[in-house]
């Protein structure tokens, strides 16, 4: 009896979240976290959990103007070297979402390992913007190339870190910010002083300020004007602003 191959794994998009827009105009893929090597499928329950609330914020603040958010399910819970698994899956659904909704706009938006994929698959086509939250990137090695930006350029960038993050050097992301800024204009970087990894002391300012960076990314509407101004700032102040405690309470446009 001739042995069956094993199936070949692929990477999906979940269900929309929230109700979807009757016509989508934008999209939101969420990129869970992952490690940094493993051959194992990623949890779809635990993977969806570090993204799927800041989801349903998108997908309630964008929904009148057509915003569908998606969580997207990696064939491999590791980035696993010069495969990029996680970075070749977000290109992936960014086909997908060309695919099924025709040339709409989409923001990459990325945790951790996730965030990492959101920069580096940044360069495709359908892609207008990059939001990575505390993402992990490798250490800089004199003998290894760094992480690649120029694939960021014609993109608005946003990369939001804890300064007391243990798992995702943030000093790292700053560096890359800097390395990006150099050859796209479009780059700022929020700070959220003495928050870890998880950000979740300041939870609901970063997802407002995900809301008003991906919303403006999409459809136009104006950013707020911390947002603005870290856009407009020279380095290093644009790379180092600190995210307001109350950021989207009372938030002046």
């Amino acid at each position: 009896m001739a042995q069956q191959a094993t199936p070949a794994r692929t990477a999906r998009l979940g269900k929309a979240i929230g109700p979807e827009p009757t016509a989508v105009s934008g999209v939101a893929l969420l990129l869970p976290g992952g490690d940094e090597v493993s051959d194992r499928r990623p949890s779809p329950m635990f993977a969806a959990a570090s993204v799927r609330a800041l989801g349903r914020r998108l997908s309630l603040r964008g929904r009148e103007e057509g915003l569908a958010s998606h969580v997207v399910h990696y064939r491999y819970r590791g980035w696993n070297g010069s495969e990029a698994h996680l970075a070749r899956d977000a290109a992936w659904a960014a086909d997908e979402v060309v695919r099924r909704y025709g040339d709409v706009p989409v923001c990459l938006v990325g945790l951790g390992m996730g965030g990492r994929a959101a920069l580096r698959a940044g360069g495709h086509d359908a892609v207008n913007s990059v939001l990575a939250i505390a993402p992990w990137l490798p250490d800089e090695d004199m003998a290894v190339a760094p992480e690649p930006v120029k694939q960021l350029v014609g993109r608005r960038v946003l990369i939001v870190h804890g300064t007391n993050d243990e798992r995702s050097d943030p000093e790292l992301s700053f560096r890359l910010a800097a390395r990006a800024k150099k050859a796209n204009r479009e780059v700022c970087r929020f700070e959220v002083h003495s928050d870890g990894h998880g950000l979740q002391q300041y939870r609901d300012e970063v997802h407002a300020l995900a809301a008003d960076f991906v919303l403006g990314c999409l459809f136009g509407r104006s950013f707020s004007r911390p947002v603005e101004d870290a856009l407009a700032a020279p380095p290093p102040l644009g790379l180092r602003m600190p995210l307001a405690s109350g950021f989207g309470k009372s938030v002046k446009r």
